[in-house]
């Protein structure tokens, strides 16, 4: 679709960061393992990690679709950053933006609109996965407080030195899960190593434990017993956002993959003008395409405020598929080239499979389209 005038200033002035500021340096971090604080606190100075939130709290007040454009033009650079910021948005402070009291929002949205904060959504659990609504960590109330027992797995934005929160799922009563607000430094929050991961490398994820551990009874983040319904709603956002991340990630790969084809040589001209060449980039342009549709327009219904669940997963399963597909074929036309970690096609190649698996796999989006048609 067309963007207006604001999104298209918004969309370059990402760009232009991503190319300017991580593209010279992400490669580093990458290899480190290391999680890059200021290229994170330089996107929330743009105003990216505040662009959903509300203009009272010193967000921009906009929508999802903004979110996906810079998510998409950070991710045609690095994965890893982009992904930092889709969880402390669309998991993270959206969900106090949306089911938070006044206080809560007074107090926690300001830093996390500005990007000086992030915050981590803890709910897959090591016996969970893909079965979101198995929490067995609990949560009870005495004298005042929620005593918390339990563990968490996979936990994006868990231990970085901007992470304002930690809201976690916990069992609360019988078939009933709730979601409560920890900060970091509570005592009985302990957060666990670094993962070492095949991809994501400069992003922080961790397993969260909780023992004993004692928040306000006022940390409740929406209504006790609406744990469940509410992360499913927020994961419907999280999905078009990560379809938006997987639309930049294959566009990625495309951009390196035309540049190097039309510049690498063999038997005396470029590699492009060969039509098995040219044709792959042909179809990886079809899916950095197609992808941006789909995502762009359950972004769209989103704000409008009409159904987009089966939108979402569309979006999220097409575009995780042409990252994957783009990633393979990118590292292919790079040759041995491709096979190395300094390139950063060998690192999308490595980022790229876990968009099938994160924020629902692609099994449940197959099996929320299928039943969205009756099946």
């Amino acid at each position: 679709m067309k963007l207006d005038l604001e999104q298209t200033e918004f969309a370059a002035a990402v760009r232009a960061y991503a190319q300017e500021q991580v593209r010279p340096v992400i490669g580093d971090f990458y290899e480190r393992g290391e999680f890059p604080i200021e290229l994170v606190r330089g996107l929330g100075k743009l105003g990216v990690l505040g662009v959903t939130l509300p203009e009272e709290h010193g967000g921009a007040g906009m929508g999802l679709f903004m979110l996906g454009l810079a998510l998409e033009e950070i991710a045609r650079v690095d994965a890893s950053v982009a992904v930092t910021v889709e969880a402390s948005v669309t998991l993270g402070a959206e969900a106090i933006a949306k089911y938070g009291t006044a206080e809560q929002q007074a107090k926690w949205l300001p830093n996390l609109a500005a990007g000086q904060g992030l915050v981590a959504f803890a709910l897959t659990e090591p016996g969970g996965g893909t079965d979101a609504g198995h929490t067995d960590t609990k949560a009870r109330l005495e004298d005042g407080e929620w005593v918390i027992d339990g563990a968490k797995c996979f936990i994006t934005n868990a231990g970085t030195a901007m992470t304002d929160l930690i809201i976690t799922t916990a069992q609360t009563g019988p078939g009933e899960v709730t979601c409560i607000a920890v900060e970091p430094g509570t005592p009985g929050l302990q957060i666990g190593p670094e993962y070492s991961k095949v991809g994501w490398r400069a992003s922080d994820t961790r397993p969260v434990y909780f023992d004993d551990c004692r928040v306000p009874e006022a940390n409740i983040i929406g209504q006790r017993g609406r744990g469940f319904v509410q992360f499913l709603e927020l994961l419907d956002s999280g999905r078009v956002a990560i379809a938006a991340l997987a639309t930049g990630s294959a566009q990625g790969c495309l951009d390196e993959a035309l540049a190097h084809a039309k510049d690498r040589e063999a038997f005396g001209r470029p590699i492009a003008e060969n039509q098995s060449i040219a044709f792959m980039l042909a179809d990886m342009k079809l899916r950095a395409h197609t992808s941006r549709l789909a995502w762009q327009d359950a972004a769209l219904k989103a704000e409008a405020g009409e159904p987009f669940g089966t939108d979402a997963a569309l979006a999220k399963l097409h575009a995780s598929m042409a990252a994957v597909d783009n990633a393979r074929e990118a590292t292919q036309i790079f040759g041995g080239y491709g096979f190395m970690n300094e390139t950063p096609v060998a690192r999308a190649w490595r980022d790229c499979k876990v968009l099938e698996i994160g924020e629902g796999t692609n099994e449940v989006q197959r099996m929320l389209i299928a039943r969205s048609m009756g099946l």
